[in-house]
Order: C-alpha cells, then sequence, then structure tokens
C-alpha cells in the first residue's frame, strides 16, 4: 500500500522529517518497505530556464538541422543546434543548459553536454513538451508567450510542480483499520500523543451540505443482513471533465491514473478516508429507484471491464427499479451505468456491505479491485455518512454539481461497537513488564478505545467498530503493547522453560535423518506450493474460493512440482538434477485422502563431470541404490512388483505386508513434453506415514562386531531369461540356514556359448556363525539347500 507523505500530512500535522516518520510507523506494525520521491514532472524541470532565439539559420552540413544562437539570461550566447522544424528567429524557448538531464517516461535519462554536431558546437537543447514531460507532443519545440515568459528566468517557477515522499507500507489482511490516509495518520497520531511526540491530528466529521429542490428518487435494500447501511445521494448539474492538477498529483503519487473527476474524486476518498464510493450516471438508473439485494442464479451482467459474467445468485447486487442489475456491489461497476463524459445527473453510493458476501462474490469472479479488498475487510460503517458528503462537496467545487433533495439511507440496525474487559493482571503477564493505569488508559483513548468502567483489575471498555481485528482482551493488549513500544520491553536475562519428552523415533526424527542422508548424497531439498492447477479433475479436491484457476486444486502428486523445479534450473543451464521434497497429496474419492509423502527426482549427470571420472548419466539403477539407502533405516523386507502407473514408462513398486511403500520408475515421454524437458527423469515416491508405522514396528539393535570371519561362495546360475534377480533373491532369503547373511548379484551374461532362451547369474552368498568358525561339511549343506531351490522353483542349472 502507497502513502502519500503530502496526503498524510492533511491529516496530521507534524514537524518530524520524513524518514522518522517511516521508522515510527515501522515500530506500531505499519512496516514501511521502502520510501519513494514522487515528481509530478520528472526532474522537476531542473536546468531548464527561459531563452531567446537570437539567430537560426540552416545547418551547413545537414539538411535538416538549424544552428541558432540563444540568450539564456546569463551574459553568455549560446550556439545550440536544432533540429526542429518549427524555430525561428525572435522565439521565446524553453532551453536545457549543459549538466541538464531530461527524462524518458520510463525514468531513464541522459545529461546534455556541450558537444559538437556536423562539424557545429552545441551548447544546450531547445526543448519540445513531451521532452519536458509536459505532455505527449512532439511536434516541434515548445514556444512560449514572450509577454507572460522572462529570459533567463527558471521555466519551473511558472509551474506549481508536485513534489512528494511515498511510503510503501507493507500492510498485514488484519489492519483494516488502516487502509488509507486517514487511517494510518490516525494511528501515527496515537504513537506520537502518548510518547512526547510533538503533533496534531485533524478528525474528520460530516460536511454541512446545502440542498436545492428535491428529487424522485428512492432506496430499498431488501436484505440488511447483507448490506447493514446504504447511503445515496442525487447530484445534478455535473460537468465531467479531467481533474485539477492537484487532483491528479495526489492519484499518481500512490500510482492511481487518472480517469476524470467524478471517478478521481470517489478514488481521492477511498484512498483518503477508507470508504469505497460508487458513482452511477443517474439517468440511466430505471424507475428512477435503486435496490439493494440478489438476482436470480444465471443471470448476465456485462462488467466495467467489457467481460459478461454469469452471476450466481449470492452476490450483493444494486439494480434499478426494474431488477435490472447495475453493479456488483462492493466489488465491480457495470459496463452501461457508470459516468461518462455525457453524464448529467449522478447517483451517488456509500455503503457497508458485509464482508463475507463481498469476498465470496470477488473470488467467484476473480475480481480483486480496491473496494473489495476494504470491503472484504470490513470498512468503518461510521465513516459511510461522512465520506459521502466530502465527496459531494468536492463534486460541488470541482465539477459543479448541485446536491438535490434529501440524501437517502437506509441504516435500521446500528453496528455496535465491541466490549471487552481487560484485566491489569493479564497485561503484566503477557508483556512481562507493569505499565502504570494512567499510562494504559492514557494509548487506549489515543486509539479511540474507550473506557466505561474501571473495575478492581482492570478496565471495561468499548472498541470502536472499525478495529474489526480488535475483539479481544489479547487483541487489546497487543494494542498497547504496539503504542507503548516493543523496544521499551526489557529482554528477560534468564529464561525458564520446562523440558519435554521428545519421542526419538517418531515421523519427524525419520524424516530428518532421511533428509540428512539425501543431502549427504548430493542432493538438495525443494518446497513446493500444495495449490496447483490439474489437468485431470479426476479425485482432485478443488478449493471453492481459489485465489486463481492456477491455484484452483489441492496437488494430487509431488511429480508436477519438481519438474517444474528440473525446468527451471535447467533452463539455467543446471542440467544435474537431484531434488527432494517432503510433502502433502490430496485426493477425493470415497472420502477426502490425505498423504504425506517423501519423492525423489534425479535427471542428468549422476557424478559432476572430472578428469578422473568419465561422464555418466543417472539412471533408473542409481535412484533405486539411493531408494535402499534410506530403506535400509527401516530394516524390513520388501518384494518389488511391476507397476502400470500411467506417470512412467517403466516403474516398479516395492511392497511390504502386501501395502505398497514405494514406487520407483522412469518419468514417461508425454510428461516430460508437457514440461519442456528433454533428458531422462528418474522419480520416486515413499509413503512416509506407512514407513514410520514400519519403523516402528522393527525395533533397531546393536550388535558386536562377530569375532569369527565370513566365508565367501559364489553360484553360476543359468537360467530362463524371464526369470529376474529378484525372485532369486526372495527364494534365497527363505532358506532356512541362519548362517546366510549377505546375498549379491555382481554378474549378469547373456549373448554368445549359451543355449536360445537363457542367461547367467553369477549371485554371491556371504556365510557367517557368530559362535565359531564354519565348517566345510556346513558351508556345503547352506549351497546344496541353495542349489536345490534354484533348481526346483526356476529349473536353473550351475554353469561351470
Amino acid at each position: 500500500m502507497k502513502i502519500s507523505n503530502n496526503w498524510l500530512k492533511d491529516f496530521i500535522k507534524t514537524d518530524i522529517k520524513t524518514e522518522r516518520i517511516g521508522e515510527f510507523l515501522t515500530d506500531i506494525g505499519l512496516e514501511v518497505e521502502g520510501i519513494e520521491k514522487f515528481e509530478s514532472i520528472k526532474g522537476s524541470l531542473e536546468g531548464i530556464v527561459v531563452g531567446k532565439v537570437l539567430t537560426c539559420e540552416k545547418h551547413p552540413n545537414a539538411d535538416k538541422l538549424n544552428k541558432t544562437t540563444v540568450d539564456v539570461g546569463t551574459g553568455k550566447i549560446l550556439n545550440i543546434v536544432c533540429g526542429a522544424p518549427n524555430v525561428a528567429e525572435g522565439q521565446t524557448v524553453p532551453v536545457a543548459v549543459v549538466g541538464t538531464k531530461i527524462y524518458a517516461k520510463d525514468g531513464s535519462f541522459f545529461e546534455i553536454k556541450e558537444a559538437k554536431i556536423r562539424g557545429e558546437v552545441s551548447q544546450g537543447m531547445i526543448c519540445a513538451e513531451d521532452e519536458l514531460g509536459l505532455s505527449d507532443d512532439h511536434g516541434g519545440i515548445m514556444v512560449l508567450d514572450e509577454t507572460k515568459y522572462e529570459v533567463g528566468k527558471k521555466f519551473a517557477d511558472y509551474f506549481e510542480l508536485a513534489n512528494d515522499e511515498v511510503f510503501e507500507i507493507g500492510l498485514t489482511p488484519n489492519r483494516t483499520d488502516a487502509m488509507s490516509h486517514y487511517g494510518v495518520a490516525r494511528d501515527l497520531f496515537a504513537y506520537l500523543s502518548t510518547n512526547q511526540q510533538k503533533s496534531e491530528f485533524n478528525k474528520v466529521s460530516s460536511e454541512v451540505l446545502n440542498n436545492e429542490g428535491s428529487h424522485n428518487f428512492s432506496l430499498e435494500v431488501e436484505n440488511t443482513d447483507l448490506t447493514p447501511r446504504y447511503i445515496g445521494a442525487v447530484i445534478e448539474n455535473v460537468k465531467v471533465a479531467e481533474s485539477p492538477a492537484w487532483l491528479k498529483d495526489r492519484l499518481k503519487a500512490i500510482g492511481l491514473s487518472p480517469i476524470n473527476n467524478v471517478v478521481d474524486i470517489t478514488n481521492y476518498i477511498l484512498h483518503g478516508l477508507g470508504q469505497p464510493l460508487h458513482a452511477f450516471d443517474a439517468d440511466k438508473i430505471e424507475g428512477r429507484k435503486v435496490k439493494v439485494g440478489t438476482v436470480a442464479e444465471g443471470t448476465k451482467f456485462k462488467t466495467l471491464d467489457g467481460v459478461e459474467r454469469t452471476l450466481n445468485g449470492s452476490e450483493i447486487i444494486i439494480k434499478d427499479g426494474n431488477d435490472h442489475p447495475l453493479c456488483i456491489a462492493g466489488v465491480f461497476g457495470g459496463a452501461h451505468s457508470g459516468v461518462s463524459t455525457e453524464t448529467k445527473t449522478i447517483f451517488l453510493e456509500s455503503a457497508y456491505f458485509n464482508p463475507v458476501a463481498v469476498r465470496k462474490a470477488a473470488k467467484a469472479h476473480g475480481l480483486n479491485t480496491d473496494a473489495s479488498f476494504r470491503f472484504e475487510r470490513g470498512v468503518d460503517p461510521n465513516i459511510t455518512r461522512t465520506a459521502l458528503t466530502h465527496a459531494v462537496k468536492l463534486i460541488s467545487e470541482l465539477a459543479e454539481g448541485k446536491l438535490v433533495g434529501e440524501i437517502l439511507e437506509e441504516y435500521p440496525n446500528k453496528i455496535k461497537d465491541n466490549y471487552v474487559i481487560i484485566r491489569f493482571s493479564k497485561i503484566e503477564q503477557i508483556l512481562g513488564t507493569k505499565i502504570h493505569r494512567e499510562k494504559v488508559k492514557e494509548i487506549l483513548k489515543a486509539l479511540d478505545i474507550q473506557v466505561l468502567n474501571e473495575i478492581q483489575n482492570g478496565f471495561e471498555v468499548s472498541v470502536p467498530a472499525y478495529r474489526a481485528d480488535v475483539t479481544r482482551e489479547i487483541d487489546i493488549i497487543e494494542e498497547l503493547l504496539r503504542i507503548y513500544g516493543y523496544n521499551k520491553i526489557d529482554a528477560p536475562q534468564k529464561i525458564s522453560f520446562t523440558p519435554v519428552k521428545l519421542n526419538a523415533k517418531d515421523q519427524d526424527e525419520l524424516e530428518n535423518s532421511w533428509a540428512r542422508t539425501l543431502q549427504s548424497l548430493g542432493f538438495n531439498e525443494v518446497m513446493n506450493n500444495s495449490l496447483t492447477s490439474v489437468k485431470d479433475e479426476t479425485d482432485a479436491v478443488k478449493l471453492l474460493n481459489p485465489l486463481s484457476n492456477d491455484l484452483a486444486f489441492m496437488r494430487k502428486s509431488l511429480l508436477e512440482g519438481l519438474l517444474q523445479n528440473a525446468i527451471y534450473n535447467i533452463n539455467r543451464k543446471n542440467q544435474d538434477i537431484k531434488f527432494f521434497e517432503f510433502g502433502k497429496i490430496y485426493h477425493k474419492k470415497e472420502k477426502y485422502e490425505e498423504r504425506k509423502q517423501l519423492a525423489v527426482l534425479v535427471s542428468g549427470r549422476d557424478v559432476a563431470e572430472n578428469w578422473l571420472q568419465p561422464k555418466s548419466a543417472t539412471g533408473f539403477y542409481n535412484l533405486k541404490a539411493y531408494v535402499k539407502v534410506l530403506l535400509e533405516k527401516l530394516a524390513v523386507d520388501y518384494k518389488e512388483i511391476a507397476s502400470s502407473d500411467g506417470r512412467f514408462s517403466d516403474a516398479l513398486e516395492y511392497e511390504i505386508n502386501g501395502e505398497t511403500v514405494v514406487i520407483i520408475g522412469k518419468v514417461a515421454p508425454q510428461m516430460l513434453k508437457d514440461f519442456d524437458i528433454d533428458q531422462d527423469c528418474f522419480y520416486a515416491e515413499i509413503e512416509l506415514e506407512r514407513a514410520q508405522k514400519l519403523r516402528s514396528e522393527n525395533e533397531l539393535k546393536f550388535k558386536d562386531i562377530p569375532k569369527f570371519n565370513k566365508i565367501r561362495r559364489d553360484l553360476a546360475l543359468l537360467i530362463d531369461k524371464n526369470v529376474q534377480y529378484q525372485d532369486l533373491y526372495q527364494t534365497a532369503k527363505k532358506n532356512k540356514s541362519p548362517f546366510i547373511k549377505n546375498i549379491n548379484l555382481f554378474d549378469v551374461y547373456e549373448g554368445k556359448n549359451l543355449p536360445e532362451g537363457k542367461k547367467s547369474y553369477a549371485m554371491s552368498f556371504e556365510l557367517l556363525n557368530e559362535e565359531k568358525t564354519l565348517e566345510e561339511k556346513e558351508i556345503a549343506s547352506v549351497m546344496e539347500s541353495l542349489i536345490k531351490s534354484f533348481q526346483k522353483e526356476f529349473n536353473a542349472e550351475l554353469r561351470s
């Protein structure tokens, strides 16, 4: 939010410097992220003087250039080469002398220097209107009236230039009271007045208006729960035109583009007092009646941006006497009822709408306006009439409008202030320090919080309705601290706390352990938004009021986010990807389902390029090895089965006790194409809750290093090509011998000298008896048992 320092001073008078005000605003929670300088004309015409063209002749070396001499009142005649077609002897002109900066629209500039142009010396520049920032006209140089402009005088002296300093405030959503210059000034005054800083606050009140004649407009509010307060005024003889310079400068300073005097006044009140207003062309309101209510679901309505929208029936709608929609209340006006240059009579609206209803309407139609931003957070219901009267007064002054008849108003049930009890003991407990009762009362008064009654241990207070965020005792304590000053609270020298016994085997510990393991293997952790868009809405969880269409669903998988991370890095010449993410996924099947996963993505090279290592592209088995390192921490056996997951071209699932715990695979080419990735990616996801459950059921115990050596025996097996190593591994694991400690596949051969349809697996077995050295007959017994199992299950043959 942008706050103009000049505008702020309309409400608070102080001699405090701008930078210091920024510090005070930050101290009270209105964090100033920066202070920018605003100039109505960039450069403020610095270095531009009034000059007189003494002579003008054709440039000897260029047909389109002129050689002039110019008097700028310094006693030295300047030689200036000018390319304007309208330059002539005797003209009074604006001249940029050497050293002047000429600014472009984008803020860039060039400095005028003495130079030679086609062999002729040029000591300045005769300026056009667009070069000075006065207009977009570049038809020629600006010729001045010699009776009004004095040679040698600063050109800026003939203009009322606006110079301002603008605060960029990072406003938190709860601070609805500070969404205006008046609100910021009110908050700043509360701080200054209670901290011995001299200042005066100009509290606004309704203007006394004179009305003429009468009007035949009527007002009807159909639902006072949706529209607790609505006020309208009819203003005739309005002349819609350009706004005066001071008003345009105020709006430009905070980043708004002036439109016309009526619209600019409504924006001025909005950002000045925080109350959104809307002006209708009264002649387009059929039946001379304004109705505030709802319309039937499916009603079509074209808004100011030219888009025809389908209303859902829950929006608050401003209608005419024939129930035709004129405006989505608090959100956006209609295309056919707005103010134009032909408008002569306006109906000016000021209201308090139900914040929830406005928010739903804004989100349903994807609209986010300055008005909806304030209405959906709750504006001040008690400034509604004040804002309207100030706007009417400005319209009468700047657009010659005349208020006719009585102001229409519906406010059947006054919105009450909040009643709260605060206790001194609670204040001291929260703040850790004691604030004198009189100081507390002083701060509350400065914040417009009225002390209704003094009780034994505190106050009964009434919080003004514009503080929608202050409803509880703790909220008021926060307000007291904010104005009293966070810096006045001493940090304790000693902190006491009660140690909490932590579970060393909880899921957080498992996640931390896995994260450290992956980091040690060269992986980087990423975090992605759980809100996304989806192509296939099957089983997807959709938000009721999404911020945008791109953030309308809860993610169904972590893969898409990691692929976005991958292409972001690949596009920046970082093709070697090792990413992991802990995150939740969401599905809607028979019921809503939420699961937490660990996702791992690898692509590019597995090892960074260097002279010792050959270039090695990462692959399926590299990722499989990383996953196995993680699963070793669970100390469980698992079964590998083929996966038909459509996200992969080749994939495996690891099952434990009939449940899929891991899926690992090569990302399908079509999915990579959707993300414009042209290198292979390999992805794995682990179900964290299932992994933690298995882990908690398997208690890991440490053992002493065995005193006796392991014995290794190898088998070379000739088997059918359709037999997988996993099948052999599971068969070996089922062997009853307690001596088998490790099983490994160290060679695979397919090719010459083997029967058709066969392949060779070379497997090693490590055997160990922890009580004594194994005897040869014991070793032979185990190996014979393994061979028989392989022969029986897979018709395997031993290769010699």
